[in-house]
């Protein structure tokens, strides 16, 4: 089968094509196996590549997420550079929804900054400081309590840094990070979701997570950045933070983060960069 696919940079900043957080998206994927999706998001390694499937409980389109390594029932980047698709498609307006394992996600879109509402969001155990600081390479006094793991459909662990130099500072150690594996919604694996704010509405954040046997980081979590809003809506905050994060990867990507009246949103800009065609 022949199958087209395209290229997309998700929270990018305006007139760089490099920045945000790189996607693949294949259209038309229904008559793929899991196998098939799975083995096609190991050949394109990116964090995540989505696949357009037929949508379910009256949503305008389905979508499928894989990493390399597993599927995910819900990622940020993934639902909104998948939307913009759905609208190029001519399956969607500015206004659509998606369904996925998480659930029907409404995204909306300004141009082509998407907007996604997450899922309610539910707060889990709290963590020692010593044991997230350690496995970041950091100490504890270098984060803020409590330390606690989010999920708004992708559970992460949530933690606050004391300074910007500690988010900076830290380093993901593999070995440490997999106790905290996010309770079977990423494949036995862990992310680590280091923040601290700069400024009035100001953030920067890094992602630190394990693939395999090594600890990486995300140029741009959608996910984590939801479950931030849901971490700070559990803490009675809201409010619109623009949110930094990839710089150390040399890729700098833009989120926008929204808490009102406990309802989470996160957008950013979508950079189509290609497309493609796939022989199976």
């Amino acid at each position: 089968m022949r199958l087209t696919y395209r290229l997309l940079n998700v929270f990018a900043r305006t007139a760089d094509p490099f920045s945000g957080n790189p996607l693949c998206v294949v259209e038309g994927a229904q008559d793929l196996t899991d196998d098939q999706m799975q083995g096609l998001a190991r050949q394109f390694n990116l964090s995540e590549t989505t696949f357009l499937v037929p949508a379910v409980d009256g949503a305008d389109a389905g979508v499928r997420i894989f990493t390399p390594n597993y599927e995910m029932a819900f990622a940020g980047h993934p639902t909104l550079g998948t939307a913009h698709v759905v609208r190029a498609l001519g399956l969607g307006g500015d206004s659509l929804s998606l369904s996925m394992p998480a659930g029907v996600i409404p995204v909306s879109a300004d141009g082509d900054t998407w907007t996604l509402t997450a899922n309610p969001g539910v707060v889990h155990a709290d963590y020692q400081l010593d044991e997230i600081a350690s496995c970041v390479g950091l100490e504890p006094d270098d984060l803020v309590g409590p330390v606690q793991q989010v999920s708004t459909g992708s559970a992460q662990v949530i933690a606050q840094a004391a300074s910007v130099d500690a988010v900076r500072r830290a380093v993901g150690d593999a070995a440490l990070m997999r106790q905290f594996a996010g309770m079977g919604t990423r494949g036995g694996e862990t992310l680590v979701y280091l923040w601290c704010e700069t400024g009035e509405g100001q953030v920067e954040a890094r992602a630190l997570f394990t693939q395999g046997a090594a600890a990486i980081e995300d140029p741009a979590t959608g996910s984590a950045c939801s479950n931030l809003g849901a971490w700070l809506a559990d803490k009675g905050r809201s409010g619109e933070w623009v949110v930094s994060q990839g710089a150390q990867v040399g890729r700098p990507s833009t989120l926008l983060l929204s808490v009102q009246d406990g309802a989470v949103r996160v957008g950013g800009l979508v950079h189509p960069l290609g497309e493609g065609a796939l022989d199976l």
